[in-house]
């Protein structure tokens, strides 16, 4: 189960906020430790000071929880974490979204775009203008039958057992998709989440999103303020690596809640 050890990339806008705001909302349902990073250039003499005093502003946040405050150097933001997460040991990376974005929607920039392409550690992003709920109600897991989701609805339903969370799993189907056979698949994957994990048939739920577009598909599911929806990499990535094909990338881009992208191989 992810997040033992919980880096939140902070920057001093709301989208650094919010995911600050996540990770320790993660850590508060793992136990886990938690780390907040920022990222620096290299090139101006005084970022470091103001790197610094920026972790200072978010540990002041924390209302007394322990924190490891890490102040690193890099050219990019999303590099620079994900050299950072490989550093401190953390298990997952947590961002938020850059200014600009809608309301309620994940918005991805530049750091996303480099974590959610090749970071070694599971990565979660926030929609804008998010505040964790008081309890994590539902995990959902986007599936086709591929290795990698298989993977990730193991995963999930450890995490969810763990945490005392639903499980749903979830198809999107657009025009032409064959659904039987789609339900078919979601229905062989209920059994293995209930072999992964002591959970009764009532926890596990497997749900097809029909729809024009991936929004729409998406849209069509109905979604709750305790829901995390979590995606496997695509079969394109390397080996323990991030890599977000593009259904789930447009899936991402149209979630209202928390999404965690898990690497090829995660154990």
């Amino acid at each position: 189960m992810i997040g033992e050890h919980v880096l939140a990339g902070y920057t001093p806008d709301a989208g650094g906020q919010e995911a600050l705001a996540l990770a320790r909302a993660v850590v508060a349902l793992t136990g886990g430790r938690l780390t907040i990073g920022h990222v620096h250039p290299p090139d101006r003499p005084a970022a470091a000071g103001e790197s610094l005093t920026l972790l200072e502003q978010a540990a002041a946040r924390l209302d007394g929880e322990p924190a490891e405050l890490v102040s690193h150097e890099g050219r990019g933001v999303g590099r620079g974490l994900s050299t950072l997460a490989s550093r401190v040991g953390a298990d997952l990376i947590v961002i938020g979204s850059p200014p600009g974005g809608a309301h309620h929607r994940i918005a991805v920039g530049t750091a996303a775009d480099h974590l959610l392409h090749s970071a070694t550690e599971a990565v979660m992003v926030t929609p804008a203008g998010y505040a964790p709920p008081e309890r994590l109600e539902r995990i959902t897991v986007m599936y086709v039958d591929r290795p990698q989701c298989e993977e990730a609805v193991m995963r999930a339903a450890v995490a969810a057992h763990m945490l005392g969370a639903t499980l749903r799993l979830v198809t999107l189907a657009m025009p032409g998709d064959p659904a039987g056979r789609l339900r078919d698949d979601l229905a062989l994957a209920i059994r293995l989440a209930l072999d992964s994990a002591p959970l009764t048939a009532e926890d596990v739920t497997a749900e097809l999103g029909e729809g024009d577009d991936v929004a729409g598909a998406l849209a069509d599911l109905g979604w709750v303020a305790g829901d995390l929806l979590v995606c496997a990499s695509s079969e394109d990535a390397a080996a323990h690596r991030v890599f977000i094909g593009e259904v789930a990338l447009k899936a991402l881009r149209a979630a209202s809640c928390p999404v965690a992208v898990l690497p090829r191989g995660y154990s």
